[in-house]
């Protein structure tokens, strides 16, 4: 079941605990991406199962803006620094010493960001995510354009929606989200810089072999001391919710946390 917790500025954040069966010692946090929630992003494309079936106790948060957190409509509200402190809260609300972190598109910005930062992330794994951090820190603008996708999703008419707004449009829809929450998400003032040379994490890039949010993956992995690249099929909003995504996961935290398992460069077949 859902519980709440209280944000460092008041808001009440929702987060779910799938209790584990203690074959590993670190809880493993999820942290989803724009327009999704707990249940779109991380549920129903069994990632959470599969997570839990490895033995795994998996923790995910409803970011502020989505699913069951509150959703205030100012701009000033939101960013990734605030949702950064948002998890490093949640950890503190816990009492977690030792974490796997996984974070999706929006989440994996908000993930890296706290991984630089908060050596309690033992190993991190990012999705959805390429060359855009490496170029401009986080979303990457030559392929998404903040304020389209914001009035894409206010749009009354869906003829007036451009094209790239279109598939995090049907994402909200699938969500029943609250649209003027996500675009005051959009319209938040950009976090600070990230330092990929402080992560001393574990860390794995997942990568949709046709994300166009992705693009040129290889150049974050190089980016990041030891970090292993594995590309999964699917495009963005696909590629999260293949079974190659989930398997790469688990065997990455396991191997990550207890070294049992030999991790998969490749993809399952």
């Amino acid at each position: 079941m859902p519980t709440t917790f209280t944000a460092p500025d008041g808001l009440q954040l929702s987060y779910t605990v799938w209790e584990g069966d203690g074959r590993h010692r670190r809880p493993v946090v999820l942290h989803h991406g724009l327009a999704a929630d707990t249940l779109v992003n991380w549920v129903n494309p069994g990632v959470v199962d599969a997570l839990v079936d490895a033995g795994f106790t998996v923790i995910a948060l409803d970011a502020r803006g989505h699913g069951a957190s509150e959703k205030p409509h100012d701009p000033s509200a939101y960013g990734e620094d605030v949702m950064a402190a948002d998890l490093v809260a949640l950890f503190d609300e816990l009492d977690l010493d030792e974490i796997c972190l996984a974070g999706y598109s929006m989440g994996a910005i908000v993930s890296l960001l706290v991984a630089t930062t908060d050596r309690r992330v033992r190993c991190l794994a990012v999705g959805g995510v390429g060359s855009g951090i490496v170029d401009f820190g986080g979303v990457d603008t030559r392929v998404v354009d903040r304020s389209q996708i914001a009035e894409g999703l206010l749009a009354e008419n869906r003829a007036d929606v451009p094209p790239a707004a279109r598939p995090f449009r049907r994402l909200a829809r699938r969500a029943g989200a609250d649209v003027e929450a996500l675009a005051a998400v959009l319209r938040a003032t950009p976090h600070g810089p990230m330092k990929l040379s402080n992560l001393t994490a574990a860390t794995l890039i997942l990568a949709g072999e046709s994300d166009e949010l992705a693009t040129q993956p290889e150049r974050l992995a190089a980016g990041i001391a030891g970090a292993r690249l594995v590309r999964v099929p699917g495009n963005h909003m696909e590629a999260v919710a293949h079974s190659a995504f989930a398997a790469a996961l688990v065997s990455f935290f396991a191997y990550s946390d207890t070294g049992e398992s030999r991790f998969r460069l490749s993809s399952p077949a």
